[in-house]
């Protein structure tokens, strides 16, 4: 027999919202009572995303639920919890956030309410969230908490398909800092790279085919052979005459863009150092 369907309430009704509502409806491992957002109007597109809730406008309106999901922006985490808590008696609930850079301590409004307190991170983007909840089965997402939040909130990703991986509550910020470093400042790193082919003369489509070989195959590597073995280039050879050219040809050109390679050589030479040990 499979398990009941928990009864879920979502505070929040954006992208994160609207495609974990869906999926966990979908499922049926859930029973989405009701989506609380900013406006009436917010709330019914998130009900009506979702296909189930009540939409809701103010904490009291909000049906009592097992589960309480918050899919709120980082900043309101806390007063969400708070108001939550205010709202309801809370003694043996569930309550989640989904942040990937705050713990469950963040919701220890929650706790000393009585409630069992985790956080649900999806590593993924959900600025498309139809497409998030059609392709999300496979998806990792970073989780911590108490062991009977945990008890509740795993079996629920489980069953959408996500892969949950077990985070150090302590090391939240640079858990999600590995995140930043993996997805936006490498485009950044590339778009630096992008920048320098231009100003050598080479027009900009021209360049993103130069670089997209380059790119592709060194992430190609990094996750076929490990980072240190995929490193290659000046620094990886010893060849600190060429990247002082470099360096300096390059912060002749652009400052800024010249100190983002300086700050680049020491880790990279560090990594060098790893590949020959």
């Amino acid at each position: 027999m499979p398990a009941p369907a928990v009864d879920l309430a979502i505070v929040g009704a954006g992208h994160v919202a609207r495609a974990l509502g869906r999926l966990f409806h979908a499922s049926g491992t859930c029973e989405v009572r009701g989506v609380l957002a900013r406006s009436a109007a917010s709330a019914q597109a998130g009900v009506d995303f979702i296909g189930a809730g009540l939409a809701c406008a103010t904490y009291d309106e909000l049906p009592v639920a097992q589960l309480y999901l918050l899919a709120v922006t980082d900043d309101q985490i806390v007063p969400a919890c708070a108001a939550l808590a205010a709202s309801r008696p809370l003694a043996g609930a569930v309550v989640v956030h989904c942040s990937g850079a705050l713990a469950s301590g963040a919701l220890e409004a929650a706790r000393q309410a009585g409630a069992h307190v985790a956080s649900a991170h999806p590593i993924r983007s959900f600025a498309d969230p139809a497409a998030v909840a059609a392709s999300f089965a496979g998806t990792f997402c970073g989780i911590e908490g108490d062991a009977g939040a945990l008890a509740v909130v795993v079996p629920a990703l489980e069953a959408i398909g996500a892969r949950p991986v077990a985070i150090d509550p302590a090391a939240k910020t640079v858990y999600h800092a590995a995140a930043v470093f993996a997805s936006n400042y490498l485009v950044t790193v590339l778009d630096a790279a992008l920048r320098a082919y231009v100003a050598a003369g080479i027009p900009e489509d021209v360049a993103r085919e130069l670089a997209r070989p380059l790119a592709q195959e060194s992430l190609d590597n990094v996750f076929r052979l490990g980072a240190a073995p995929a490193l290659s280039g000046p620094v990886a050879r010893g060849d600190f005459v060429t990247v002082h050219r470099q360096q300096e040809a390059v912060a002749g050109w652009d400052a800024d863009t010249g100190a983002l390679y300086a700050a680049l050589v020491p880790p990279t030479a560090a990594l060098a150092a790893r590949k020959r040990s």
